[in-house]
């Protein structure tokens, strides 16, 4: 998979050496890190459009991330759409977990799935609960899911 800087540039090494090298330069320049992987979609027309983020937050500094877009040709109902949403930021954080406890930087994965039962996404909340903690990951829902109802959101 592709993925880019929010400027479009390409990210040319595979992913976990990406990720390691930004760790790395971060760390050099005196910056604690904290991970967040968010994925957002989109239905237009036939096609779902998915963005998923690594977001690189700054302890008290801001942050970046790493986008990666996709296109899916598929009809598919509200539920599994935010179920693969999830499973796209839990396969990134999955690649990504070793490399974080080596560096002991924490990570979240974040869904674009609303707490509260009156939204449609909620139909999809326990199933994307128990797939996240059930891979060990910390988690967060709206409204704290930023990396995903705000970051991906932007991209997708």
């Amino acid at each position: 998979m592709d993925w880019r800087r929010l400027n479009g540039e390409r990210i040319d090494l595979p992913l976990v050496e990406a990720v390691e090298s930004t760790i790395l330069r971060e760390r050099a320049q005196g910056f604690h890190l904290k991970l967040c992987i968010g994925t957002d979609s989109q239905v237009r027309g036939d096609d779902v459009e998915f963005a998923t983020v690594i977001v690189f937050l700054r302890e008290g500094r801001g942050g970046f991330m790493f986008i990666r877009n996709e296109k899916l040709r598929q009809e598919m109902g509200i539920r599994e759409r935010m179920i693969l949403e999830v499973g796209r930021s839990v396969e990134v954080a999955y690649q990504l977990c070793d490399l974080l406890d080596r560096y002991n930087i924490p990570l979240e994965v974040h869904a674009d799935i609303n707490t509260d039962p009156h939204f449609k996404s909620n139909i999809a909340l326990r199933e994307a609960m128990g797939y996240i903690m059930g891979m060990g990951f910390a988690f967060k829902m709206k409204p704290d899911a930023f990396a995903s109802s705000s970051c991906a959101d932007k991209v997708v």
